[in-house]
């Protein structure tokens, strides 16, 4: 086993998980500030999940005795409308589980079936987080404004919270 391709493959994922963990805040505050509580809630518990594949990533690179590389793939891009975020979020989550992909193989042909044991745990959360994100745009689609309207009137979990203090 090569574990300098697998130490690059899995930095690589740590930078592409970072990079959601940095957008997906930023969207969630927006959609916050917006009154887009569900929607708020769902970006901000994403990228919650994206910090544990950080970690996941991280500590598989460390056996390898590699060096965990904690920089972003890229800017955070100022997209505060509801719709267009979801597409963009469901762009990510697609292109993260194509490259996970990517990497199982080559992770695999690299005779590091750990580090593609990883990867392809990812691609499944990566794909349940786009399956998340493109039924929220089906319902905007679906039903209109009407559907953000509604967003605006219910109470997520923070605002459960904060009555409660």
């Amino acid at each position: 086993m090569n574990t300098k391709t697998s130490i690059e493959l899995l930095n690589q994922g740590v930078a592409d998980e970072l990079q959601a963990v940095h957008q997906y805040m930023y969207w969630h505050f927006h959609l916050d500030d917006q009154g887009f509580g569900p929607l708020s809630t769902l970006l901000r518990r994403i990228a919650i999940e994206e910090m544990g594949h950080v970690e996941r990533l991280a500590e598989r690179i460390l056996f390898l005795k590699g060096d965990v590389q904690m920089v972003p793939a890229g800017p955070v891009e100022p997209i505060i409308e509801p719709g267009k975020i979801l597409a963009k979020a469901a762009q990510m989550e697609q292109a993260s589980a194509a490259s996970y992909n990517q990497a199982a193989i080559k992770c695999s042909q690299n005779a590091d079936a750990a580090s593609k044991q990883v990867f392809e745990s990812l691609v499944n959360d990566e794909e349940r987080h786009f399956d998340q994100f493109d039924k929220q745009l089906e319902n905007i689609k679906r039903f209109g404004p009407n559907y953000l309207a509604l967003q605006s009137f219910e109470k997520g979990p923070a605002d459960s919270k904060s009555s409660a203090e």
